[in-house]
């Protein structure tokens, strides 16, 4: 095993906007931080598609007091990206990233996370790893073809081309969009009767409206069967259907990585959601000194937490790290104001 490379007495695993909000509100009490990341900084919205909007608008994004300049009514992709990272510049927080975590040894007070560059000895730790790392898989023959992803980025390498999308969510409805009017082919496989209701409602009408003309190749209440390199079988009220196929886009969700929950020690509860263990009021899991914040709080059930709402986490756990009473309202410090 490496030997101890550093200490400090907390360690935030995610290096995501709620984990950067951890850390900052953390080491504004007094002690020493470092943010650890598998990937890049916020490496979730690195992964979001090119100009993505967010649904939310800015001041819902923000952390530790710091404004979010958009030129947008809603911020984009890229914009965020860079706000997150001159908030951690200025804030001067210490980052690991592309370090992934292997597991946690000792206990409260005494504890050495591993990663693959070696061990950091720390007092507390912090889990903020988000879910978006980990696709719900299909789990049918062909998944792990190079012609299917489970993330989408930009439409344009698809032109004439046959592609498929599977699910019927908000992201499933704009790539679907964006490709069609890329000038691809559009065929969607749904797995429900209808889109979801949580497709949102400037959205709803247009894919509506495109599949009634016909531009886009909609099959409800179906399933896929299996994928080849050119086709795919397709399993339809009607029976089994064989579609053409160039690419699918199997935007089917996400989960959080249990594997590495279960490497820190932290388990889970006996519900649908399989809920990490953890007090609602702290934060704390099952492991003393071991807390959890954003939406990996929420297992399997990834809507009950977002960027909006787990950013507020941070100030409850810094203020129990810190012995103080749980903030009713975030507690924040002015910032000085971030410079481009």
């Amino acid at each position: 095993m490496p030997e101890s490379t550093s200490s400090f007495d907390t360690v935030v695993i995610g290096a995501g906007p709620v984990g950067l909000a951890c850390a900052l509100e953390i080491q504004r009490r007094g002690f020493t931080v470092c943010v650890v990341d598998k990937g890049a900084l916020v490496n979730s919205i690195v992964g979001y598609p090119n100009q993505m909007e967010f649904f939310s608008t800015p001041e819902l994004l923000e952390i530790g007091g710091y404004p979010m300049p958009t030129n947008h009514y809603k911020p984009l992709r890229e914009e965020a990206l860079d706000y997150y990272r001159r908030v951690a510049q200025v804030e001067k927080l210490p980052l690991r990233l592309h370090e992934r975590v292997l597991g946690l040894e000792g206990e409260e007070n005494h504890y050495e996370v591993v990663t693959t560059k070696g061990r950091i000895a720390t007092r507390f730790v912090v889990v903020a790893t988000g879910f978006f790392d980990v696709p719900v898989k299909m789990n049918v023959p062909g998944e792990d073809l190079p012609n299917v992803s489970h993330y989408y980025k930009e439409p344009y390498t698809h032109v004439d081309q046959q592609v498929v999308v599977v699910g019927a969510r908000n992201s499933s409805a704009k790539a679907a969009l964006q490709l069609l009017r890329a000038g691809a082919h559009v065929t969607m496989v749904v797995r429900s009767a209808e889109l979801s209701p949580a497709v949102k409602y400037w959205i709803r009408p247009d894919l509506e409206n495109r599949i009634k003309e016909g531009r886009i190749k909609a099959y409800f209440n179906a399933t896929i069967q299996a994928i080849r390199p050119t086709e795919m079988d397709i399993a339809t009220p009607d029976g089994l259907l064989t579609l053409p196929v160039d690419f699918t886009y199997a935007l089917t969700g996400y989960r959080p990585d249990y594997s590495l929950l279960d490497a820190l020690g932290i388990t889970s509860q006996d519900d649908a959601a399989r809920t990490p263990t953890h007090d609602q009021e702290t934060f704390e899991t099952n492991r003393p000194g071991v807390y959890m914040a954003g939406t990996v709080c929420g297992g399997l059930n990834t809507s009950r937490w977002f960027i909006e709402n787990g950013r507020y986490h941070a100030a409850v756990i810094a203020a129990h790290l810190a012995g103080e009473a749980a903030p009713a309202t975030p507690q924040i410090i002015q910032p000085v104001q971030l410079s481009k």
